[in-house]
């Protein structure tokens, strides 16, 4: 894999399915995908993996993408319309679970607890095959550590068990495994329109998450932003969150209208604050603070073919909102079948 500006550090492994040199049919198009965070990469690796020749162009790579600054726990949100992002959604919970027994991977599975104060909170359809079930706040279960005894301040959740991605290897992982398909990565690459694109690519895959509001004019997109201070997901206000992953916990958030990248002090120090009083930490050690933006579109995700007016091919795959890891695999199998038709 070439990988202009920044090199790879995890060993790739390919799942079932993978050994692709073995399983795919050679295929004579050319592919670039625009956008190499979760959306970008996971395209790549399910094209590549099936013969294509694939290239991925991006201003930003690695860590210092969108995705970089994710949460990254499997949990459908912020994205419209319901009937396609759940099957979406679902497809990649499955092929999230096979990826958490890759020690390689950074997938792992969490018990995640959504809560309410103010209100009873419905366990949608969707979860309950998934095997979640009503938590009382206030029971011994749930309030078996002194840390989660302040959870008694909720009024009512459920809990499920869901994968987690740790973006500083998840990341790194889809890149290598995108490399061992034959794919290329180019940094520091910027388009003004998708025409722009070497006419040797026989398709275009837009997944420049908020990056297609300039590049494709759509204004529907609204940048959401997440502060993520070094950091139990509480949607109504104050929104909050902490997650706990292999070498830190991830503390948030926030979702207000804004495309500002700067780190606000105030709004960091009210994450912190918040997610220590509910969980009854004094003083967290604040390891770094990253800005990331959800690419949230107000008409719902958008994922279907169209034309450039140079005659080729794009499909885009983008407006992901905050479930852009949730709905990564399902997308992308769409992605698929859309190149093949």
């Amino acid at each position: 894999m070439e990988i202009v500006g920044q090199p790879a550090s995890v060993a790739a492994f390919c799942l079932a399915g993978g050994a692709p040199a073995l399983q795919r049919s050679l295929m004579s198009e050319s592919v670039a995908i625009i956008g190499a965070g979760v959306s970008g990469l996971t395209c790549g690796v399910v094209l590549a993996e099936r013969g294509y020749h694939v290239s991925i162009f991006a201003k930003e790579i690695g860590q210092q993408t969108t995705s970089g600054a994710a949460a990254a726990v499997w949990f459908p949100y912020d994205a419209e319309p319901a009937e396609k992002v759940i099957p979406w959604a679902l497809a990649t919970y499955e092929a999230l679970v096979d990826l958490s027994r890759d020690p390689s991977a950074g997938v792992s599975m969490i018990e995640l607890r959504q809560f309410s104060r103010t209100r009873q909170i419905q366990i949608p359809d969707w979860a309950i095959p998934l095997g979640a079930q009503a938590v009382v706040p206030s029971s011994p279960s749930v309030t078996s550590s002194e840390v989660e005894t302040s959870l008694k301040s909720f009024k009512s959740g459920f809990s499920l068990n869901v994968p987690l991605m740790d973006t500083t290897i998840y990341l790194d992982y889809l890149a290598n495994r995108f490399s061992r398909a034959g794919g290329s990565i180019t940094g520091n690459v910027h388009f003004e329109k998708l025409e722009d694109v070497d006419g040797t690519f026989d398709l275009v895959i837009n997944c420049a998450g908020i990056g297609a509001r300039e590049l494709v004019q759509d204004v529907d997109l609204e940048p959401r932003i997440e502060n993520l201070s070094c950091a139990i997901v509480c949607d109504d206000a104050p929104l909050m969150y902490a997650i706990p992953r292999a070498n830190d916990c991830l503390f948030g958030g926030t979702n207000d209208l804004s495309s500002d990248l700067a780190l606000d002090p105030e709004t960091t120090g009210r994450i912190v604050a918040e997610c220590s009083r509910v969980l009854h930490i004094e003083k967290p050690l604040v390891l770094a603070e990253r800005v990331g933006l959800r690419p949230f579109r107000k008409s719902g995700v958008r994922l279907e073919r169209a034309q450039l007016r140079d005659g080729r091919t794009v499909i885009h795959n983008y407006g992901h909102g905050g479930s852009g890891f949730t709905l990564s695999w399902g997308c992308a199998e769409n992605v698929f079948r859309l190149v093949k038709s």
